[in-house]
C-alpha cells in the first residue's frame, strides 16, 4: 500500500466513538444491505461481544472493518472473525489482504488459543486460503448469497 497512511485500531464495543460505530454500521450497510442487495438485520445482537478492528485512512475515512469473537461466543468451540468488510474506494489498495491479517492476529494474540472459524463468501475462498484458511466442505446459502465454513488453525498452517 505505498503511499497510503493508515491507522489500526482495535476496541471492545463499549470503547468505539459514536463516529466509530456510525461510520462502521454505514459502510456495513453500503456493502452487506445496498451493493449486494442483501436486506437483512446487520444489527444481529453480537457487536456488544466483539472486538472491533478498524482500519482508516489519514483523514480518519474506514477503509475495512471486522469484529473478533471470542471461543464460542459466534461458533461453539472456535473464535470467530466476521463481518469482514472493506471500503469499495479501498478495493485493490492490500487494505483487505491487511485487514485479515491483521484479525488473524488480533484473535491470536487477543483470546484463548483455538481455531478460527468464518462464514466465508464463496467467491472470496482463494483469498482466505492464501491466508491458511482451509475448506470445511460445508457450504450454505446465507440471504441468497453462496457461503461456504473455513477454518484457520494455527497449528495446521
Amino acid at each position: 500500500m505505498p503511499g497510503l497512511s493508515i491507522t489500526i485500531k482495535c476496541v471492545p464495543f463499549y470503547e468505539l466513538t459514536l463516529e466509530e460505530l456510525y461510520t462502521i454500521l454505514a459502510l456495513r450497510q453500503e456493502v452487506f444491505i445496498v451493493e449486494q442487495n442483501c436486506p437483512f438485520l446487520d444489527a444481529d445482537g453480537k457487536d456488544q461481544l466483539a472486538l472491533h478492528l478498524m482500519i482508516t485512512d489519514e483523514a480518519g475515512s474506514l477503509l475495512a472493518y471486522t469484529r473478533l469473537f471470542e471461543k464460542s461466543v459466534y461458533y461453539d468451540g472456535y473464535t470467530s472473525i466476521g463481518r469482514v468488510v472493506t471500503s469499495p474506494k479501498a478495493r485493490g489498495t492490500g487494505v483487505g489482504k491487511l485487514l485479515m491479517e491483521e484479525s488473524i492476529a488480533k484473535v491470536l494474540g487477543s483470546f484463548e488459543i483455538a481455531p478460527i472459524k468464518i462464514g466465508a463468501q464463496k467467491y472470496l475462498e482463494k483469498f482466505y486460503q492464501s491466508l491458511g484458511f482451509r475448506l470445511t466442505g460445508n457450504d450454505y446459502m446465507e440471504d441468497g448469497i453462496p457461503h461456504t465454513y473455513m477454518i484457520f488453525d494455527k497449528h495446521l498452517s
